[in-house]
């Protein structure tokens, strides 16, 4: 059965959470701050985490830079008041696979998990070529030939994958949007996140096909 763990440090909303994950079917742990947070991710396994920001003992960025650093690799979403566009971007850059503030529709909510869940594994190689760098699937860091280390977040990762797994193919944005974004119901997030891409591993990552769409371009 699918685990998941809540780290909110609003007993009310938090109980809410597990009564609501529990009736989608899911075994769901609840943790009220980032110390507890950060025990329980690490010593049980889960499939994907609810965060808040604001969390007391360790703020929620903090933990979740600690559990990447620490090998977890469960799908993250990060739930906070703090909506403005900086506030997503340190989130998703910072190792989110997802942002929702609040607050916020709970049928949402577990639409956006379960496209997280949806998500494939990691193949078994789980070590794919861009070009002349090497792609990790599982750290979702990009290596390139000079020693540069990048690591991508949830979305940028998923992006890059459709790509370098199909080298040649042009995509349209609304491929994409469906492919990678299919809770968005839009396809502007297509330009936002190969933005994102090109401002991380530079503007030749990703190729304008003028009129068409994008497709993998080189390192």
């Amino acid at each position: 059965m699918t685990r998941v763990l809540v780290v909110e440090d609003d007993r009310e909303l938090g109980e809410l959470l597990v009564r609501a994950f529990g009736n989608a079917g899911y075994t769901t742990d609840l943790a009220g701050d980032g110390q507890a947070g950060l025990h329980r991710a690490l010593t049980r396994g889960y499939d994907l985490l609810i965060l808040d920001r604001g969390l007391p003992a360790i703020e929620g960025l903090d933990l979740l830079a600690r559990l990447r650093r620490s090998g977890v690799q469960a799908p993250v979403v990060m739930l906070t008041a703090l909506g403005t566009v900086a506030d997503r971007v340190a989130g998703l850059d910072g190792g989110a696979e997802d942002y929702v503030v609040k607050p916020f529709d709970l049928d949402e909510l577990l639409a956006r998990v379960r496209v997280l869940l949806r998500r494939p594994p990691a193949p078994a190689g789980h070590v794919i070529a861009v070009g002349t760098a090497e792609f990790d699937l599982i750290t979702r860091t990009v290596h390139t030939e000079d020693g540069t280390a990048t690591t991508l977040s949830g979305r940028e990762s998923d992006l890059l994958r459709l790509f370098a797994e199909h080298p040649s193919r042009v995509f349209s944005r609304r491929e994409i949007a469906a492919r990678v974004f299919p809770e968005s119901g839009t396809d502007t997030l297509a330009d936002t996140y190969v933005h994102y891409l090109r401002r991380k591993l530079g503007a030749a990552v990703v190729t304008t096909v003028r009129g068409t769409g994008y497709r993998l371009g080189r390192l």
